[in-house]
C-alpha cells in the first residue's frame, strides 16, 4: 500500500489539498491522510497555538503512514510545505511535493494588486472573481499576532533542514501567488540535496493553487512524478475525468 500526507497552510483546512487527496483516493491502494493541523479549522484556536504542535503532529501522521504503508508520499501546500520539507529530512519518505511552499512569503507587488482590488471593491460594491480579495480580509482581520509570530519563526527554525532532503521533489508554483513570491520555489529548488527535482510554474496560478484554473494540469504533474512508468497513462485519465 501507498500513503500520502497533504498539509494544507497556515490559517487554513485540509479544502485547500483536497482536490489532489480526492483524486490519490481514487486510485487503489492508497491510504491519504489530510489532518487539519492544531489551532486550524472551524473549533480551533489561533491564539495559543506553537508551530511544535504542528511538527509533532505531522511527525506522528508520518509514522502512523510509515507503519501501514509500504511507501509514504507527502505533500505541503504553502507553510505545510515547509512541513512537508521538515518531514523529508527526517524520514524515509518516497517523494515530496512543494506547491507554493512558503521558504519566503508575501510577494509586494502582487499584495499591492490585490489591496487595490480590495479598495475598488469597497468603494464600488463591484468585485471581480479574485479570491485573494477576500483571503487578505480574512487574514487582515482574524488572525491573531501569535499565531503569525509562530508561522515566521516556523519558516526560520525549518529552513536550515531544507538543505537535508534527500528526497525526489516536485516543485509548483503559481506566478500569480500573492502571499508566496517565485523567489520562495528557486530558493528551494536550489537549495533541496535531492538528486532529482523538478520545478514548474503555472501562469495562472494564485495562492490556492489547488483550486484554480489550472488544477488538471497540477494533478496531472502530481500524479505523472508519483506513479511508475507504466501506470501513468490510466492515472492521466482518471485525473481528466475529475
Amino acid at each position: 500500500m501507498k500513503g500520502c500526507l497533504c498539509i494544507h497552510g497556515f490559517t487554513g483546512e485540509p479544502w485547500e489539498v483536497e482536490p489532489i487527496a480526492e483524486s490519490l483516493r481514487k486510485q487503489k491502494d492508497w491510504l491519504v491522510y489530510a489532518p487539519t493541523l492544531p489551532g486550524h479549522g472551524p473549533n480551533g484556536d489561533l491564539r495559543q497555538v506553537t508551530y511544535q504542535e504542528w511538527l509533532y503532529m505531522v511527525e506522528v501522521a508520518t509514522e502512523e503512514l510509515l507503519n501501514r504503508c509500504d511507501e509514504v508520499y507527502v505533500i505541503g501546500f504553502s507553510m505545510g510545505g515547509l512541513l512537508a520539507c521538515y518531514i523529508a529530512a527526517k524520514y524515509p519518505i518516497k517523494k515530496l511535493v512543494l506547491l507554493n511552499a512558503a521558504a519566503y512569503y508575501l510577494n509586494p507587488s502582487m499584495l499591492m494588486d490585490s489591496i487595490k482590488e480590495m479598495v475598488h471593491t469597497q468603494i464600488t460594491g463591484e468585485s471581480s472573481p479574485d479570491q485573494m480579495v477576500d483571503l487578505y480580509r480574512y487574514k487582515v482581520i482574524h488572525t491573531p499576532m501569535h499565531a503569525l509570530r509562530q508561522f515566521m519563526t516556523a519558516v526560520k527554525k525549518i529552513r536550515p533542514y531544507i538543505r537535508h532532503v534527500t528526497t525526489p521533489v516536485l516543485i509548483i508554483q503559481g506566478e500569480r501567488d500573492a502571499l508566496v513570491p517565485r523567489r520562495s520555489s528557486e530558493f528551494l529548488f536550489k537549495n533541496i540535496a535531492a538528486e532529482e527535482k523538478h520545478i514548474y510554474y503555472l501562469k495562472d496560478g494564485r495562492h490556492m493553487i489547488c483550486h484554480g484554473f489550472e488544477q488538471s494540469q497540477l494533478l496531472g504533474y502530481i500524479h505523472d512524478f508519483f506513479m511508475e512508468a507504466q501506470d501513468r497513462e490510466d492515472v492521466l485519465d482518471e485525473v481528466s475525468s475529475t
